[in-house]
C-alpha cells in the first residue's frame, strides 16, 4: 500500500515520529521469541482444502497441512493452534499478527513484496488425468481428445495454452461437475491441481485413472512476516529435515497418493 503525505506539516510530523518506531520495533522480540514465550505457534490454514486440510468426522482438522504444522510446533515445543483462514484475509491475518505462519502459499513478486517465504515444503501442481486405458504422455496426445476443467481458473488457462487446436476442451462451472463429467465418460480426461486429483486417483479404483503429465507446477511455501530471520532459518532446517529423512514423502503418499518426487519443490 502506497502512502500519500498530503501537507507538509504531517510530513515532518511523520519524520519525528519515525525514529520512535524504529526504537519500539528493535526492542520487540522477534517471533520466534515471541512463539516460544507464548507455548503455542498460531498455523492459518484452510479449512476446506482436502487433502491438505479439512475437518475429519470429529471436526478436528486433518491433511498435508496439519501433519506439517504438528512436526513444526513439536520441533518448536509448543502447542499447535490451527486457525482457520481464507483466501481473501489469510495474509491481513498474517501481518496483523493474528497467526504466526500461513501453509499452502503460492509464492509470487506481488507477495513478496509484503511478506516472506520459506523453501518450497508441497508440491502444487496442475496435471491432467485420465483412464490408465486412454494413452496420453504429453500434450501432442490431446488432440481429439476430450478434456473437463474448472472455467475461467488457473487449470482452464493452462490447459488452454497447451492444448492442440482438434482437443476439445469441456468447461464446467465448478470442480464437482468436472470430476462427474470425467466419471461418467462426458470428458475422457481432466485437467485438476493435485489437491482434486489426489481425492479421484484415492477413491475411483474400478476407473484406474492416473496421472498422465503436468501442465505446469507452482510449489505451495510457508509464508511469514518480513524480517524475522531466525524464525525463517528455523522452519526452513525443518523442512529441510523432513525431506532428508524420508519424513515429506510419507506424507505425500498419505494425503496425495504418490511418493514426492523433488522436482515438484
Amino acid at each position: 500500500m502506497k502512502i500519500f503525505w498530503s501537507t507538509r506539516p504531517f510530513f515532518w510530523l511523520a519524520l519525528t515520529v519515525l525514529p520512535l518506531c524504529g526504537f519500539a520495533s528493535g526492542a520487540r522480540a522477534d517471533a520466534l521469541d515471541d512463539i516460544t514465550k507464548a507455548g503455542k505457534i498460531n498455523v492459518g490454514v484452510f479449512a476446506d482444502f482436502p487433502p491438505f486440510s479439512s475437518a475429519s468426522a470429529d471436526m478436528s482438522l486433518k491433511g498435508y497441512d496439519i501433519d506439517v504444522a504438528q512436526i513444526i510446533a513439536d520441533t518448536l515445543k509448543v502447542k499447535l493452534n490451527p486457525v482457520s483462514v481464507t483466501g481473501q484475509n489469510r495474509i491481513p491475518y498474517l501481518t496483523e499478527h493474528r497467526v504466526d505462519i500461513l501453509l499452502s502459499v503460492g509464492q509470487s513478486p506481488e507477495r513478496e513484496k509484503v511478506i516472506d517465504f520459506t523453501a518450497a515444503y508441497a508440491p502444487y501442481y496442475i496435471a491432467v488425468i485420465g483412464p490408465q486405458a486412454v494413452k496420453v504422455e504429453g500434450k501432442a496426445d490431446l488432440a481429439g481428445k476430450s478434456i473437463a476443467v474448472n472455467r475461467g481458473t488457473l487449470e482452464d488457462t493452462s490447459l488452454t495454452e497447451a492444448a492442440p487446436p482438434s482437443a476439445d476442451i469441456k468447461r464446467f462451472d465448478n470442480y464437482n461437475s468436472v470430476i462427474q463429467a470425467f466419471l461418467s465418460g462426458q470428458a475422457q480426461l481432466m485437467a485438476v491441481g493435485n489437491d482434486v486429483g489426489a481425492q479421484v486417483l484415492a477413491r475411483q479404483v474400478t476407473l484406474k485413472p492416473e496421472q498422465k503429465f503436468q501442465l505446469m507446477t507452482s510449489p505451495d511455501h510457508i509464508a511469514l512476516n518480513k524480517n524475522e530471520p531466525r524464525l525463517k532459518q528455523a522452519l526452513n532446517d525443518i523442512i529441510a529435515k523432513l525431506v532428508a529423512d524420508g519424513t515429506l514423502n510419507k506424507i505425500s503418499e498419505k494425503w496425495l497418493g504418490k511418493p514426492l518426487d523433488p522436482k515438484d519443490l
